[in-house]
């Protein structure tokens, strides 16, 4: 087994340095080390706006989906829940 992918296997468990990360990351990836600072710099900056746990939620407009998760052309706004139960579920699929 390549052992570049044992390194990244279990890379978010292990307890390595930022360093150590990056390392690894920049010999698994075909990044450039300025392109791999320059993601990291720019996620940094975008968690630095994401609302934090308990934060109340941002407003935003969704539009309602149908069978088949079709657009249906009807939106709905979080303010126009306000005082309804409401789950928000957040995730992200790669």
């Amino acid at each position: 087994m390549d052992k570049r992918y044992l390194a990244y296997k279990d890379f978010f468990k292990q307890s390595l340095s930022l360093e150590e990360k990056k390392r690894i990351w920049l010999e698994v990836n075909d990044f450039s080390e300025a392109r791999l600072d320059e993601m990291m710099a720019f996620n940094r900056e975008r968690l630095s706006r994401a609302p934090k746990v308990g934060d109340p939620a941002p407003g935003f407009e969704l539009e309602r989906l149908g069978p088949k998760r079709k657009g249906t052309g009807e939106y709905v706004k979080l303010s126009a829940l306000q005082g309804k139960p409401v789950a928000l579920v957040f995730g992200a699929y790669t």
